[in-house]
């Protein structure tokens, strides 16, 4: 792969585990080009690019590559530091971001029942959960990132902080609460922010909409039916509630050396619809084949998740995936997730001719820089 591909899709990767997806320019078509005829993945350079592990980088790394020219499975790396058992293949994981996906997916089944209009304001079906200064904000503004509605609070910015919390206790209407106490950030439409409060709002409307609860609409309408039997949401429970590999963050001591503390107990009740999830490679890449095929999202609805908003400066994100497009015209829809101890990516083209979902326990997994193990997963898997 060229450098100047690679490099461009590291940021966007990057981005969407730390923060926000990549910023780039606003592309017309929702679809894009696939290249034609896919080679088998390359074995040998899959391995290589996981071998090693445990190192400074990463604990382990679970990778699921597939497509129209063959598949590959393949795991590195320790179960945890201090046994060195080798890595479980089939591990849960925290999945981060592509909680996003579900989400996403339900509102447009929602859509699809006309029980949910995407151009409708959302007040009009959370009349006391948003306040009037947000009566513009449509519910597709928010699958897509663009309503303008700030992130909530949490205390704290520095890891240790973060750590100091991370039992804390949040619940969906609080977070909410406290993103609309404060004014927008922009006029509903005319920028694109990536930001996990838009689908916090989605996870609300889901449960209005529907009378039940978030994760029993999530079960029932997508993880059941797409045999995602691995796949659910921990809310209050900290813990990953199955076999799992441990997550550890490198954290510079006072003496200038460096541990790798293991935060694989870690509440994740402040993301809740927007990144709660715990699953598998195996369920997200279910996941992945089920939604493009159109087995979950009836295809009218699913235009919204391969449709960037072109009329949005610099927008990448659509309905729960963001689009990148290589330097040989070849478009990836891809969500990425980030937790403490865990990276997750869930992407490929849109004709699945190829398909990536690993999930890498890096020790940096909210650092500003790709981790150079998930960097050299993607340079192999998407240079064929």
């Amino acid at each position: 792969m060229r450098t100047r591909t690679l490099t461009a899709v590291a940021v966007a990767l990057v981005l969407g585990l730390a923060a926000g997806p990549l910023t780039a320019p606003a592309f017309a078509s929702p679809a894009g080009v696939a290249r034609s005829t896919i080679a088998a993945p390359d074995a040998d350079a899959l391995a290589a690019a996981i071998a090693g592990l445990p190192d400074s980088d990463a604990t382990a790394a679970l990778v699921r590559v597939g497509g129209t020219g063959g598949s590959w499975r393949g795991s590195a790396g320790v179960r945890d530091l201090e046994s060195g058992r080798a890595a479980d293949p089939n591990a849960l994981f925290r999945a981060g971001s592509t909680t996003k996906v579900v989400t996403a997916a339900l509102v447009l089944q929602l859509a699809a029942e006309g029980r949910a209009d995407l151009g409708r304001p959302v007040r009009d079906y959370l009349p006391d959960l948003i306040p009037a200064t947000y009566e513009k904000v449509t519910v597709r503004q928010l699958l897509n990132h663009t309503s303008g509605i700030p992130a909530a609070d949490l205390p704290g910015d520095t890891f240790e902080e973060w750590y100091a919390h991370r039992f804390d206790l949040h619940t969906p209407r609080e977070m909410l609460a406290s993103a609309t106490a404060k004014e927008r950030e922009f006029e509903p439409g005319a920028r694109q922010h990536y930001l996990n409060i838009n689908y916090t709002v989605l996870g609300l409307l889901v449960e209005r909409l529907t009378g039940h609860s978030y994760e029993r609409e999530a079960a029932r309408r997508i993880l059941g039916p797409l045999g995602m039997r691995h796949t659910y949401f921990p809310g209050a429970d900290p813990r990953i509630a199955g076999p799992h590999n441990h997550g550890y963050q490198s954290v510079a001591r006072a003496d200038g050396t460096t541990e790798l503390r293991d935060v694989t107990v870690w509440g994740a009740s402040e993301s809740w619809a927007a990144g709660d999830m715990i699953s598998t490679t195996a369920d997200l890449e279910r996941l992945l084949k089920g939604l493009f095929r159109g087995q979950v999202v009836p295809r009218g609805q699913l235009e919204e998740m391969f449709t960037v908003p072109a009329d949005v400066p610099g927008a990448t994100m659509s309905a729960g995936l963001q689009r990148y497009v290589l330097d040989d015209g070849t478009v990836l829809w891809l969500k990425t997730g980030g937790r403490w101890g865990y990276n997750t990516f869930v992407g490929g083209t849109r004709d699945l001719s190829r398909t990536l979902v690993y999930s890498v326990n890096a020790t940096d997994a909210k650092g500003q820089g790709m981790n150079p193990v998930a960097e050299r997963v993607v340079r192999t898997a998407f240079d064929w």
